[in-house]
């Protein structure tokens, strides 16, 4: 027998649990950094490998024109978001079955040995087409551990939220990533006022890798000492495979729509982030110096407006700010952009990218917790893994190449720009298909066989 639910309705207030003791701050506070050190891992080397991408594109892709060289190395860095839908589904499953913590442990095993691979591949000059090939090895490994990376993070700290504040919690999983490319661009500040450009160039831009490597030992131990989230130990029912593709696929409308929600933060992510040293440098002809400091301002405002607004949508709800900044973000990312490169200034550069910080922290501090609230519990994780995935698949990654390609083809240095609106886009009209006028968007319950 099968039940059938409508798809939309009203959704009902979940029973109240019963009293639990409340965790001291001090640990929910350890809590959160232990559960997000991975996150830490991942975007450390994503924006290392978008920062360096000049210098990977010399040492493993050494074709005679820049232009598709840096297409390549791009093309490699998004290949990696290619593993993600893969990831979500294979991994997403282990750990609505298995566990968080045991899933947050085996994803974080997966993306050290990608990091170890990038970071000790010899070149092209030294290995041959092994070099590039086992490059894109490392990055299929990264991709695929990140399938479920963000979903995993995101679920356990909506589980381990206190009352009236998951929003809130959830938001520094986005935190940590902006931690992570605050690091990185000391880093690389540090080595451009240290080291002679060419020694950066030749093989110093592999450091920050090391550094990477070198860091993982701790983080597994930090998450070793996770626990289990109460609210998976107390569910009765654990989902065979089956029974998970059968909801996913029951509630595709759900995973699409929470795809195009996505869409809107993974672009304007990897814009402002991954692709903003590469734009300065490559394109508005600023030096490497104030590349890196307008990627570190943006860090830090990233890492301030994520909680603030992620505190307020647990105030004034979800929807609102998924409207008003997807709004704002149509209405002026070209002219934003368009402004800047009419006449290129370091202090109008920083100006721009802090606005688009804006934009994306704020909608990213209520979206990310609102795709935890409309995925089936029992299939939290893959089914906002899938929606993460596929979105960050077939847009977000490929943000670099996207915007060197729409560059090169139209001549026109804010181009950029066209891309950011088509994210804002895809984030209102899933906006108003999750929040429509009855209310959020359900998923349909599980379907079990007799």
């Amino acid at each position: 027998m099968c039940a059938i639910v409508p798809p939309i309705f009203r959704p009902e207030r979940p029973p109240m649990p019963a009293p639990q003791p409340q965790a001291a701050p001090s640990s929910k506070a350890m809590t959160v950094l232990r559960v997000t050190s991975g996150n830490f891992l991942e975007m450390f080397d994503f924006f290392l490998f978008g920062f360096y991408a000049t210098h990977i594109a010399h040492a493993f892709f050494p074709v005679s024109d820049a232009y598709a060289s840096l297409m390549l190395t791009f093309g490699t860095f998004g290949a990696g978001f290619l593993m993600r839908p893969l990831g979500a589904i294979i991994l997403g499953a282990y750990v609505d079955r298995l566990g968080r913590r045991q899933g947050l442990i085996l994803t974080l095993g997966i993306m050290s040995l990608g990091t170890v691979l990038i970071a000790f591949v010899p070149g092209y000059a030294t290995i041959g087409m092994a070099a590039p090939l086992l490059v894109l090895l490392g990055r299929l490994l990264q991709g695929f551990s990140a399938g479920v990376e963000l979903g995993g993070v995101s679920v356990y700290l909506a589980e381990i939220a206190t009352p009236g504040n998951k929003g809130f919690y959830v938001s520094w999983q986005s935190g940590s990533q902006q931690v992570a490319i605050i690091v990185a661009a000391l880093l690389g500040y540090a080595l451009n006022a240290w080291m002679a450009p060419q020694a950066v160039s030749d093989w110093a831009w592999r450091i920050p890798f090391f550094i990477g490597c070198l860091i993982v030992p701790l983080l597994f131990l930090l998450r070793r000492s996770l626990e289990e989230t109460e609210e998976f130990l107390a569910r009765k029912h654990r989902p065979e495979l089956g029974e998970m593709f059968r909801t996913i696929a029951g509630n595709w409308k759900i995973v699409l729509a929470g795809m195009m929600l996505v869409v809107m933060t993974t672009v304007s992510f990897y814009m402002i982030t991954v692709y903003t040293p590469t734009f300065g440098r490559a394109v508005l002809k600023l030096s490497q110096t104030d590349a890196l400091l307008v990627t570190l301002c943006v860090g830090i405002s990233n890492f301030f407006w994520l909680p603030v607004m992620g505190a307020l949508s647990d105030r004034i709800g979800r929807k609102p700010i998924l409207i008003i900044f997807t709004a704002l973000t149509l209405l002026t990312a070209y002219p934003a952009l368009a402004w800047l490169v009419a006449n290129v200034t370091f202090g109008k550069m920083l100006a721009v990218e802090l606005w688009l910080s804006f934009l994306y922290a704020s909608y990213n501090g209520a979206m990310v917790v609102a795709l935890t609230e409309v995925m089936p519990a029992h299939v939290r994780t893959t089914g906002f893994s899938l929606a993460y995935s596929l979105a960050t698949a077939l847009f977000g990654g490929f943000t670099p190449a996207v915007s060197t390609w729409l560059i090169e083809q139209t001549g026109d240095k804010a181009a950029p720009g066209y891309w950011l609106i088509f994210a804002g886009a895809c984030g209102l009209i899933a906006t108003f298909i999750l929040y429509g006028r009855q209310g959020a968007m359900v998923a349909k319950p599980a379907v079990r066989t007799n």
